[in-house]
């Protein structure tokens, strides 16, 4: 399915850039600081702020607007990224918020590929001073879309080292997916540190009750 709205694509700059991109569409599923889950992608205004919010990782992001089919294309690739995020953590269990409604992994695979496939590359040798020539690959000239945008960043950041660092929050009530920052990094922020703490310091005290 094409996604409506004029062709973005990413910057390849660095891979940094495609986690960031990537772990941002995962975690428009999050906590609704009630005890739920909440989604920011529910209506085509929804796409487009987000969009529109993230001019350093995406291009021609101040005109862009959704409809309802590039809606349901970065929802439908947001399922096999989640899916896929799932995979990496293992043994660790996945993201609370769709743990029991995760994609198969080949079916999560075929999205992600079939998106990416939508917007033909070119590859471009980088060379800098005292440094090993790199061939990185740019979006075609008149080619791409939203969707494809987003499933070339998923793939560099899948198939990079910092998938390695990708991790599910399990502080009670958070749903997050987050990059481990250093070794002993066990939350995505502080706060969910908090509350694990003193989850743990309750159960604790009933088992001595």
């Amino acid at each position: 399915m094409d996604v409506g709205g004029p062709i973005i694509s990413v910057m390849q700059d660095t891979i940094t850039s495609d986690a960031r991109l990537v772990l941002d569409l995962a975690l428009t599923i999050r906590h609704d600081g009630h005890g739920g889950v909440a989604d920011d992608l529910t209506d085509p205004a929804g796409l487009t702020a987000w969009v529109r919010a993230r001019p350093d990782a995406l291009r021609d992001t101040a005109g862009y607007a959704a409809d309802e089919a590039a809606l349901t294309a970065v929802r439908d690739l947001r399922a096999a990224i989640r899916a896929l995020f799932a995979r990496a953590v293992r043994p660790a269990a996945p993201s609370p918020a769709d743990a029991a409604r995760l994609l198969p992994v080949p079916e999560a695979l075929e999205r992600l590929n079939a998106a990416a496939a939508r917007t033909p590359t070119v590859p471009e040798l980088h060379w800098a001073e005292d440094a090993e020539p790199v061939v990185r690959h740019r979006a075609a000239q008149g080619g791409g879309d939203l969707g494809a945008a987003i499933a070339h960043a998923a793939i560099a950041f899948l198939g990079g080292p910092e998938r390695q660092r990708l991790r599910s929050c399990h502080a009670p009530r958070c749903v997050r997916y987050f990059l481990k920052e250093h070794p002993r990094q066990e939350w995505c922020k502080p706060s969910c540190g908090n509350r694990a703490r003193v989850a743990r310091h309750h159960e604790r005290h009933r088992a001595s009750a």
